[in-house]
């Protein structure tokens, strides 16, 4: 009772101190791997394990005063753990994830990846193909030992470990599973929500609330709704109607005036561009006066030749 009373009053005492928590799955991980784990997050997080009677038990103590809490009883089931921290929560997660051990594929496991065994000599002794066809292994003997001819995904993920792939992968030294703490769900002041958030760039989340706001202007302006998003379209071809109606007509207002004015006299705008091209011209023109020169000789040579022939 006492155990109880101290486990209640030390979850009570984290949810009070941290704002952010982990759900973290613990399948798998020893009891040497949890307290490496526990060293890695030392002065980052505080990791919390216990049975989930009574982390609920716990929990619901604690609504009363935090009801945002309620949002984690349906998370509270399995093999779990909480990790409490008022640190960044992608950094919190790589310290929780960075912690995995190899190890060998267990018969009624569930395989957390898929399992490729690669074309190899296995150095084992012939009498052991059958092994290797139960399997539907493709193998040859080279040089007195059993060599796999090609690639065979043996297991997949999702599925269970047999017997005898355990077996074979264990004769083959392959230890083709890592098991560590699995971030599950994140709490953070209030919200739950999946660790792919966290995957989540600024640059990613600009682009999307952009192309959400082209999507609604776009909408919008369809159906002729005005909306923030396009009000700003709405008055930009708002004045080019009024701009086009006061060019069409005797009607003028300010911001028109200039466009009728260059639609009544072009020449005038471009007398005044014409300094800026003029001004551009003695850089292409200042390298050529000797071209030009040469130029007026041989006009002038091929005018006095002209009509004449060379013995007249």
């Amino acid at each position: 009772m006492a155990r109880k009373a101290d486990y209640f009053s030390k979850i009570q005492k984290l949810f009070s101190e941290y704002n952010r928590v982990f759900l973290v799955n613990v399948d798998n991980v020893g009891s040497n791997q949890m307290h490496q784990v526990r060293h890695n997050l030392r002065g980052q997080a505080v990791l919390l394990m216990g049975k989930n009677t009574m982390m609920r038990k716990a929990v619901r103590a604690i609504i009363p005063e935090q009801p945002s809490l309620e949002k984690l009883l349906p998370h509270l089931a399995g093999n779990i753990g909480l990790v409490f921290t008022n640190g960044d929560l992608k950094e919190t997660r790589t310290r929780i994830l960075s912690n995995r051990v190899a190890a060998p594929a267990k018969a009624g496991a569930i395989a957390p990846c898929d399992v490729w065994v690669k074309a190899v000599n296995t150095g084992m002794e012939p009498g052991k193909t059958s092994f290797f066809q139960a399997l539907g292994i493709p193998t040859k003997i080279a040089r007195g030992t059993i060599e796999i001819v090609s690639d065979v995904h043996l297991i997949k993920a999702g599925n269970k470990v047999g017997a005898s792939e355990a077996a074979l992968l264990n004769m083959l030294n392959i230890s083709p599973f890592t098991y560590g703490l699995t971030v599950l769900q994140v709490f953070d002041e209030g919200t739950v929500f999946p660790p792919e958030i966290l995957d989540i760039s600024d640059e990613s989340l600009l682009e999307h609330v952009q192309t959400g706001i082209q999507h609604i202007a776009a909408l919008s302006l369809r159906l002729a709704i005005p909306t923030q998003a396009s009000v700003p379209h709405l008055l930009a071809t708002g004045f080019k109607n009024l701009l086009a109606t006061a060019v069409a007509t005797d009607y003028s207002f300010k911001y028109a005036e200039k466009a009728k004015a260059y639609l009544a006299n072009p020449e005038a705008f471009a007398a005044v561009a014409a300094p800026v091209a003029a001004a551009s011209a003695p850089a292409a023109g200042s390298a050529s006066p000797a071209k030009a020169a040469a130029k007026e000789e041989t006009k002038e040579e091929s005018d006095e030749d002209m009509g004449f022939g060379l013995f007249d």
